[in-house]
């Protein structure tokens, strides 16, 4: 699958420089901008694999756009550039959750394996988010379900096999899941 990115600079001819970089290299350029604030923008909407971002631009500088991307996830990850190479940006990239940090003028060699090294990361950690929301769902679940016992158990004077057993059958023959009716328990019962 083509890899989706965005390009944000305000100097049309970097842009023009990176979007031909990587469609020879196989990648699609879904969007580009030149601010901050258009560069959320075009994520909205495009929600891209990869954020390509200088961190010097009028209106809302890279690092501020970074961080309101990454926080509201409507981009896989940030590369940002910069003509600078500064401790404090790098901090600051740091910070805001960038995946990868590069000084122009770009080495073309290193530009590509490092756009592919910030996809390959980006996408390993969507899955490891959603493989904690899994985890924290399954837990919430299961926290419902032993307070929708101790409910069933004090309402109906059952023990805690008997109450879950209660559970299941209710379960089964609403043809719903456990957690639904532990959660319709809880509202009742409470």
């Amino acid at each position: 699958m083509e890899k989706r990115i965005v390009i944000v600079d305000d100097e049309p001819i970097t842009k023009m420089d990176l979007q031909e970089l990587l469609e020879e290299a196989g990648y699609k350029v879904v969007g580009q901008a030149s601010d901050g604030f258009e560069a959320i923008d075009v994520c909205k909407e495009q929600g891209p694999d990869l954020v390509i971002m200088d961190i010097k631009m009028p209106v809302l500088d890279g690092l501020k756009a970074s961080k309101k991307i990454m926080h509201d996830r409507i981009a896989g990850g940030v590369l940002l550039l910069t003509a600078f190479y500064d401790e404090e940006f790098i901090k600051k990239a740091k910070e805001v959750g960038a995946l990868g940090y590069l000084v122009k003028p770009l080495d073309e060699k290193s530009f590509i394996p490092t756009v592919e090294m910030c996809i390959s990361r980006a996408e390993k950690i969507q899955s490891l988010e959603k493989q904690v929301e899994k985890v924290s769902k399954k837990l919430e679940d299961r926290k419902i379900i032993d307070i929708a016992k101790g409910l069933l158990m004090k309402e109906r004077n059952l023990d805690e096999q008997e109450a879950y057993t209660l559970l299941r059958k209710m379960s089964m023959d609403g043809r719903t899941s456990i957690s639904e009716i532990a959660r319709t328990i809880t509202i009742v019962y409470d």
